[in-house]
């Protein structure tokens, strides 16, 4: 990714964790094919924009389970080994969310 402040640190999920967020990247997936479509065969604006506000509530949905996730095990986690420096990293990740 362009431009990603992506940090280098990597997650072993659990496989239900892991299919429970594959399952939904799959079907944002396949609703931005669908708009896609949508767009070329010329279908009317309004139709388009409910669309992609499916999308975004998906997305959105996406962000809270994996956000969820996050403070449960990983932030949990280096807090109980005293890392406080991951609550520091969590505010900026909530900030650049909420932007």
């Amino acid at each position: 990714m362009e431009n990603c402040n992506c940090s280098k640190k990597t997650k072993q999920r659990s496989e239900t964790e892991y299919k429970s967020l594959i399952n939904r990247l799959s079907r944002i997936e396949g609703q931005v094919r669908g708009v896609k479509k949508m767009l070329e065969s010329d279908s009317y604006c309004t139709d388009i924009l409910v669309q992609v506000s499916a999308i975004n509530a998906a997305l959105n949905a996406f962000n809270r389970e994996l956000l969820s996730n996050h403070i449960r095990t990983c932030v949990a986690d280096d807090i109980r080994e005293g890392k406080n420096e991951t609550i520091e990293e969590l505010v900026e990740t909530l900030q650049k969310l909420m932007k």
